[in-house]
């Protein structure tokens, strides 16, 4: 779904930069350039940051060593 239609933004680019690290509507509107123009968009912005639609960061779990039992 297209949330800027000024600079042709749609949400998943705006989940990217989420992903990405950007974690308020100014960053988001650094990182895509939503917002920049008319900024009508900037509610749907915020929205987006607020409910925090990130995926989830993928974990590496370490393994501890487990004694044998011999």
């Amino acid at each position: 779904m297209y949330v800027c239609l000024c600079m042709g933004v749609c949400d998943r680019e705006i989940r990217e930069a989420m992903n990405e690290g950007a974690c308020s509507v100014s960053e988001v509107m650094e990182c895509t350039g939503a917002g920049t123009r008319c900024g009508s968009c900037q509610p749907t912005i915020a929205k987006l940051v607020g409910a925090g639609e990130v995926a989830p960061t993928p974990r590496r779990l370490t393994m501890a060593p487990v004694p044998s039992a011999a």
